[in-house]
């Protein structure tokens, strides 16, 4: 019996990828290297801690040689400069008619900070959990943030979905052993095709999942 629903947030819930691409561009830029929003589309879902060594060295960068935290706190506070808070259509409202029928977390790889700043101010009171880049040690492709949620849930891994726009999200959630739904926001179909099912755009995966018992 399905219980309950995992989102990942940004690409899912808030169309919020290109800001976080613009904000990782300049960080890099600012450092003397620089990377493709393709590059950033690619390792969608992992913290920092675990992405920035994959993206610098996609910069033919050696990891090593740089400050995480100085890159990382040039990329806040660009993105909180240029940000601009905006749900995928019709999300909201779907969220809400969801929760009358499932548990409903989140599970994203970016900041706690940045995660219920924005979660705060478009789904109040929405989500029974939240796990955040913050909240385990190996983020995705790993499946310990899914892991995590499940945990907080109280729920078994075949009682819930997790819904991922995002290749190394879906990853995880097939390494943690749970259904998969994708949707292909930044990314070709095809780059999620681990995923048990993929749909076309927000639209439909809306609809489907309102038809989920």
């Amino acid at each position: 019996m399905l219980k309950a629903l995992i989102f990942d947030m940004d690409g899912v819930l808030v169309d919020s990828m290109p800001f976080h691409a613009a904000a990782w561009k300049k960080a890099f830029l600012e450092m003397g290297m620089e990377i493709r929003d393709e590059d950033i589309y690619e390792i969608e879902g992992s913290n920092p801690r675990n992405g920035l060594p994959l993206l610098i060295r996609k910069a033919l960068k050696e990891p090593g040689a740089y400050d995480f935290e100085t890159i990382t706190a040039i990329y806040r506070q660009e993105f909180k400069r240029i940000f601009e808070l905006k749900a995928f259509d019709g999300m909201k409202e779907c969220l809400e008619m969801l929760k009358a029928r499932f548990m409903l977390s989140v599970v994203s790889g970016s900041d706690r900070l940045i995660v219920n700043g924005i979660l705060d101010q478009l789904f109040p009171g929405i989500f029974d959990t939240v796990v955040t880049g913050d909240d385990v040690l190996n983020s995705k492709p790993y499946p310990d943030p899914f892991l995590k949620a499940v945990e907080l849930l109280k729920v078994g891994k075949n009682e819930c979905v997790v819904i991922e726009n995002a290749v190394l999200g879906v990853e995880a959630a097939k390494r943690a052993d749970i259904y998969c739904i994708g949707v292909p926001t930044y990314v070709e179909p095809s780059k999620l095709d681990r995923a048990d099912l993929v749909v076309g755009d927000h639209k439909k995966l809306m609809e489907h999942l309102l038809n989920l018992e």
